[in-house]
């Protein structure tokens, strides 16, 4: 269950900080039990920490003082956006103050002409793609969840567009973050390119909150497109959808979207949404431009997979029937639940280079099936990430055991292949032991050193991605 050890407290620190925010904000800070078990891990299987205190936070200057008083006290300060993180980055293992950013939900300017935005971290990102749609622009990323883009920043997430858009880090131009000492810094301006000293801005993003509370997000906007196309097929083995993946990414097709579903999930889905796909490997796709250019897109794509044994091609530019082609993707959670009543299920990624996908999918299915797991996988298969979600009986102690044991495995094995042990979900708690395997002690030593340069007193989300 990842690295959720709890740390020393700091008790009078604690006490002394609550009582001095209380009086500043009154019923904005809680320390009831219910809030504060909100505020903690609720998301998978890493035991739930919770903070001694939940803090609204309604404005750049209130995260400074809260800052401010707890690094005075040597009180630990972990950041809260909506809480949809997978690998505990929101636990308190040393106690001290969350800070909900929640209340900071404003889009603060749209620069249409030069493609930006400027929002405060609780904005969501489905409600700013709605704020943005009159004006034709939207903002790519997509995790699935309706994260806050603090939150998103703050993992450096990705999602299902990312074949074609992009991470988070290509598209954040800047940020307002809070130090661990209080101090407000921006990282760059909104021009497009700088070689102006180093880039704070890429070191923030991903940082989750371990060197800094983000209070502004400047970032990169798209047009919508004039047409957008869908299209689904299927195959006769996970092998045959990845080489068909590959021929898509070597031809250079600018696909926004390429998602894997194995058999597994598809038998779900099926009995889920009453669909009659066959139960084989599925692949569905989004193409985004012209009218001329996306039809076009779709049948080249259509020629690629007939090459691959594709079957029951399909494809469609109007809404009603784009939703349609993608209802199975965007069932697969509840249609696992479904087929696993009474289960938990845990969700983990990894990411090998898209020469190793094929490998590393029917690897992960193999192990699942010998370690009598049912761990169906959905694949942005544009970019070699998938995840693996296990349904758990969280009841049985050796079904936990096994699901741990299948979790080490894929990490090890995505890092084998030059991989990564997550491609979007972060490190948090949940991957802290397979950090230094990846990167090495030397690279991972040199975070260290960036982390007690900036934070010395470790009081920012203490406990998430560095080893003790």
């Amino acid at each position: 269950m990842g690295d959720a050890r709890a740390l020393p407290r700091n008790e009078e620190g604690i006490a002394t900080v609550v009582g001095i925010l209380k009086q500043q904000f009154g019923e904005r800070l809680q320390t009831g039990h219910s809030i504060r078990e909100q505020h903690g891990h609720t998301t998978t299987w890493i035991e739930n920490q919770m903070p001694d205190a939940v803090v609204f936070a309604q404005s750049t200057q209130e995260v400074s003082d809260i800052v401010k008083a707890c690094a005075a006290h040597k009180v630990p300060v972990i950041a809260y956006g909506t809480g949809t993180s997978l690998e505990g980055h929101v636990n308190a293992p040393a106690g001290g103050i969350s800070v909900d950013l929640s209340q900071m939900n404003q889009v603060l300017e749209v620069n249409a002409g030069d493609l930006d935005c400027r929002v405060q971290p609780g904005v969501t990102r489905e409600a700013l793609n709605t704020y943005l749609r009159d004006q034709g622009l939207f903002f790519p990323i997509d995790p699935g969840a309706n994260a806050s883009i603090g939150g998103m920043t703050a993992t450096r997430a990705s999602g299902t567009n990312a074949v074609r858009y992009g991470t988070m880090k290509d598209n954040v131009l800047s940020l307002e973050a809070v130090m661990p000492d209080g101090t407000v810094i921006r990282t760059a301006s909104r021009a497009r390119k700088s070689s102006a000293g180093y880039d704070l801005t890429r070191l923030m993003v991903g940082s989750e909150g371990t060197l800094g509370m983000i209070t502004e997000i400047t970032l990169r906007l798209q047009g919508i497109p004039e047409a957008i196309s869908a299209a689904r097929c299927s195959f006769p083995s996970v092998e045959a959808a990845s080489k068909t993946v590959m021929a898509v990414i070597q031809y250079g097709l600018p696909v926004a979207r390429i998602e894997l579903m194995d058999a597994q999930l598809v038998k779900a889905v099926n009995a889920y949404s009453n669909l009659s796909l066959p139960e084989t490997p599925l692949l569905l796709l989004e193409f985004h431009g012209s009218q001329a250019g996306v039809a076009e897109q779709a049948e080249t794509f259509g020629m690629l997979a007939e090459e691959e044994g594709g079957t029951g091609y399909e494809a469609t530019a109007t809404l009603e029937e784009r939703n349609k082609l993608w209802q199975a993707r965007h069932d697969a959670y509840w249609a696992m639940i479904q087929a696993c009543p009474g289960r938990k299920g845990i969700a983990t990624d990894v990411c090998v280079p898209i020469s190793r996908f094929a490998e590393a999918v029917t690897a992960a299915e193999a192990k699942a099936t010998e370690m009598n797991l049912f761990a169906p996988i959905v694949g942005h298969a544009g970019d070699g990430n998938f995840h693996a979600s296990i349904m758990i009986d969280m009841e049985d102690a050796d079904e936990v055991a096994r699901a741990e044991v299948f979790v080490s495995w894929l990490n090890e094995l995505a890092i084998s292949m030059d991989g990564t042990c997550t491609g979007e979900h972060g490190i948090g708690q949940g991957k802290r032991p397979y950090l230094v395997k990846e990167l090495g002690a030397g690279t991972v030593g040199i975070m260290g050193a960036i982390k007690a340069a900036i934070d010395p007193d470790n009081i920012m989300n203490p406990g998430k991605i560095l080893p003790e």
